[in-house]
């Protein structure tokens, strides 16, 4: 028995004396292209790794011949980040040629990785799954319907609404995980959808019916649920001096549940719906810092006007109603400069926007591609006694009010302070301009690059962006902004540092996971996020962008949070930065409907820059 039992024994210690792996490379799980920028980066949590820095070769190795195919030396050894004790960068962009391939250095090797030019195909309409399930009203995913009876309205007293006055919102996508409904949110993810569509109709297909239900209808989907962002926007801005912020509150946050009619405000199914005053507002114990109405009109106009310009030969009717509806967003917004935040009644945590300007500035450029003169009452609104501005010279004089997006290259951020977390203005104005302010443009995107990029040269991983709360969007934003200032300019001295801020969001980052369920099928991407249809039904939130890593400092502070099963990224864990695939980090593994369609954009990007150009 004795021998038995050591002869069984044997094969456990072998295992469980087996060392644990002390050294890792990260890589972009979807690919690369072969004409692309190509980095992964090694990292170790050993000081010893230190010895190997004046002579540290990788190797790239076929993964079906299993032949080195290429190989060269990091170069620069850089510090600790984190909790790697030291990171190399492994540059093998020279290589070319399509296949199967993985790294090899330092005693660590990469997860197998293709090099193609449709590495990136199919992507950004894989991530419209989430947007459509998302959808409020009628909901294709659960294939039922949800808050059917929005809602009553809320701080409306001054334009002569009574309150708790009933009126039809319902429609639009849920927030997150929540189903709070947000107007400023909406409008954003609706602008990029339609840039999308604009600027990459290639890459999009057609599968779904305008309700989001199998089958064509001769619209590429990303349109189709651009219209559905649209519709909703319409909703909230009935009449000229009517608009609303927001529908429900945090009060939803009592518990999760499947979307569904909820009964938790008092008023039977409905749920209120918060007017735009441009005056703080206060439910329960918090007041907000609401100082004006632009930031909020800002981005209706501007989806309402980039809608109007692409549904012009589709559907004229409705183009006509949508340029209508941004002329009076465009006048609401010139009525009370300032910002318009978000309500909340039992906890802190709203969105904080601070910023406005860049608001008006987008919807002045995007207003502009109908107008370079005057409207109707342009004159009234903008109170220039000898004459109005062209929408341009509107945008122009905007952007100089805020010239760099203030988060850039700063270390931290209230959540939503600086929002969206793009100056989309800048670029929409700067291919407008012929003349010398579009030079001025591109400076301010360049310095705002140039931020970042201060802080992202001393890590391996190019990381410049803040910690904050949804710093996965402030990165899909960032990733943009070096690409439209590439695509403006020609000027390619941004690119690692562009390719390293969208490889960061598919597995090249300290804890070698997706921030995106599901993409790709085969990676390490989220399986347990903060998401009622996996923790209850188990459905899949494919598509969904989570929120990504926060400071340690934050993460200990926020309410609420406790995790449920083993943390599978212990060992990445440090006080820098922290990241959860559990259920209960809501901070961290929550999607969000903004940053998915901001990625969707970047995804689209990214797919037709891949294509083979025709000779």
């Amino acid at each position: 028995m004795k021998k038995w039992f050591f002869i069984f024994l044997l094969p456990i210690l072998a295992f469980t004396n087996k060392e644990e792996p002390t050294s890792w490379i990260r890589i972009n799980q979807l690919g690369y292209t072969p004409g692309g920028v190509k980095v992964a980066i090694w990292c170790s949590k050993q000081e010893s790794a230190l010895r190997q820095a004046q002579d540290f070769h990788w190797e790239l190795v076929d993964a079906v011949s299993k032949k080195i195919v290429a190989s060269g030396k990091t170069g620069k050894a850089f510090s600790a980040y984190g909790p790697f004790k030291q990171t190399y960068r492994l540059n093998f962009s020279t290589f070319n040629k399509s296949g199967r391939y993985y790294l090899q250095a330092g005693g660590a090797t990469s997860p197998e990785f293709t090099i193609g030019d449709d590495v990136y195909k199919g992507a950004a309409d894989f991530c419209l799954r989430y947007m459509r399930q998302q959808r409020t009203g009628f909901n294709p995913y659960l294939k039922d319907s949800c808050h059917t009876h929005d809602g009553y309205v809320l701080y409306g007293e001054k334009a002569g609404i009574k309150d708790s006055t009933k009126i039809d919102v319902v429609g639009g996508w849920h927030d997150a995980s929540d189903y709070l409904q947000y107007s400023t949110t909406s409008a954003n993810a609706t602008y990029h959808l339609l840039m999308a569509y604009r600027d990459f109709p290639n890459v999009f297909t057609d599968e779904k019916q305008a309700n989001g239900l199998d089958g064509k209808n001769g619209m590429a989907d990303v349109l189709d649920e651009a219209k559905w962002g649209l519709d909703w926007l319409l909703k909230m801005h009935p009449k000229p001096d009517w608009m609303f912020n927001q529908i429900a509150d945090d009060r939803d946050h009592i518990s999760m549940r499947i979307p569904k009619l909820d009964s938790q405000y008092g008023r039977g199914y409905e749920r209120p719906v918060y007017f735009v005053s441009g005056e703080p507002q206060q439910r329960g114990k918090f007041m907000n810092n609401t100082t004006g109405t632009s930031s909020t009109a800002g981005k209706f106009a501007s989806a309402f006007a980039l809608g109007s310009l692409i549904y012009k030969p589709i559907n004229r009717k409705f183009s006509d109603k949508l340029i209508d509806k941004a002329s009076t967003s465009l006048s609401f917004g010139l009525d009370k400069k300032g910002t318009s935040q978000t309500a909340s009644v039992k906890s802190p945590y709203i969105y904080a926007e601070d910023n406005w300007a860049d608001d008006l500035e987008l919807a002045g450029a995007a207003l502009g591609y109908y107008y370079d003169n005057h409207t109707k009452n342009y004159k009234k609104l903008l109170g220039h006694p000898k004459g109005p501005p062209s929408f341009y010279e509107l945008a122009f004089a905007m952007s100089k009010k805020e010239p760099i997006t203030p988060w850039l290259g700063s270390d931290t951020a209230k959540h939503y302070q600086w929002y969206p977390f793009i100056n989309i203005g800048h670029y929409e104005l700067a291919k407008q301009l012929k003349d010398k302010r579009r030079d001025t443009l591109i400076g301010y995107y360049k310095e705002g690059i140039e931020r970042v990029w201060n802080k992202a040269q001393q890590n391996a991983f190019y990381r410049g962006v803040p910690f904050i709360w949804c710093s996965n969007n402030l990165t899909t934003s960032f990733a943009i902004q070096c690409y439209w200032y590439r695509e403006l300019t020609g000027d390619k001295q941004f690119a690692e540092l562009e390719q390293a801020n969208f490889d960061w969001l598919f597995g090249c980052n300290p804890w070698g996971t997706s921030m995106v369920y599901g993409l790709p099928s085969w990676g390490d991407t989220p399986v347990d996020p903060h998401s009622a249809f996996t923790h209850i039904k188990k459905y899949p939130i494919d598509g969904g962008l989570v929120d990504g890593p926060v400071y340690g400092s934050i993460y200990n502070n926020l309410i609420g949070i406790k995790l449920y099963e083993p943390d599978e990224y212990a060992a990445f864990q440090s006080n820098l930065a922290v990241y959860h695939d559990d259920y209960g980090d809501y901070s961290t593994n929550e999607p969000t409907m903004d940053g998915t369609a901001s990625l969707i954009y970047l995804l689209a990007a990214k797919e037709a820059e891949a294509k083979p150009k025709k000779k």
